[in-house]
């Protein structure tokens, strides 16, 4: 058997939530990309989940080779650290530019899929930090012609079927599917681990197999963006703030009671 992971690299999230509150995030000229170079880059944390979820089928007794995939400028980074949470395959596409829409994205990653063995089971984040649409995993099972089961808690697998616990509005859902199948996986399933100093090491002997979009059989109509992005931008952050004030617990719970009947927020 085979599990794929598909993951991406983002900028640390919190440090982008940062910069946007003490008023730093800047726009470049282009309208499009941001001027902090100081960021750090990461792996995706719902994608880091979604090795998560596979490791926990291998604890559970699964045997499988894990392969996880990328794409991206430097994917190399983020799959040296799949290679020391326990990836046996690291695969690379490596992009020159960002014109690549998430129809492209998918296109490559399932050519790439396909051209380096297939999938019995691919996992992936639910979306990734930075774009939070969640499209690719669909796009992926849709070219791979498979079944895709999203927001899952929990993935178990017996033979050849999964048996997938979703998070609904409405409580957990169970269902079950016949491999092949993607699954996207939610931060319900709980913290990833993390890389023992071992690993690591032995992680960084580890060398991505590179691939290039022109290496793959797709064409220009597969890799031509859909949607493009035309302008981006940092939305004024306003923050009210009004202390309360009183001479004891009791006094201050009492102002902010009367103040929220004010507002109408309570009656």
């Amino acid at each position: 058997m085979r599990i794929v992971v598909c993951v991406k690299e983002v900028l640390d999230p919190d440090a982008v939530n940062n910069y946007a509150v003490a008023g730093r995030l800047e726009i470049g000229d282009d309208g499009k990309t941001l001027t902090q170079s100081a960021i750090p880059r990461l792996m995706n944390g719902f994608d880091e989940q979604a090795i998560e979820a596979a490791l926990k089928l291998r604890d559970a007794g699964a045997d499988f080779t894990l392969a996880v995939i990328s794409a991206g400028a430097s994917p190399e980074k983020i799959l040296k650290h799949a290679g020391a949470l326990g990836a046996n395959e690291l695969l690379a596409i490596k992009l020159e530019s960002d014109e690549f829409d998430y129809h492209a994205v998918a296109a490559l990653l399932a050519a790439q899929i396909e051209a380096s063995g297939g999938a019995d089971v691919v996992l992936c984040g639910r979306q990734a930090s930075d774009d939070d649409q969640g499209v690719v995993p669909v796009l992926i099972g849709e070219k791979l012609g498979m079944p895709v089961v999203t927001v899952a808690r929990a993935v178990a697998l017996s033979g050849a079927t999964l048996r997938v616990t979703r998070v609904t509005p409405d409580g957990d859902e169970v269902v079950e599917t016949a491999c092949p199948a993607v699954v996207t996986v939610s931060n319900e399933l709980g913290d990833a681990r993390y890389p023992t100093a071992a690993a690591k090491i032995k992680a960084r002997k580890m060398k991505p197999s590179i691939v290039t979009p022109d290496s793959l059989a797709l064409s220009a109509e597969d890799l031509a963006p859909r949607v493009v992005l035309a302008r981006q931008f940092v939305p004024e952050i306003q923050g009210n703030c009004e202390f309360l004030e009183g001479d004891s617990p009791a006094a201050l719970a009492q102002s902010l009671v009367e103040r929220l009947r004010a507002d109408s927020i309570i009656q």
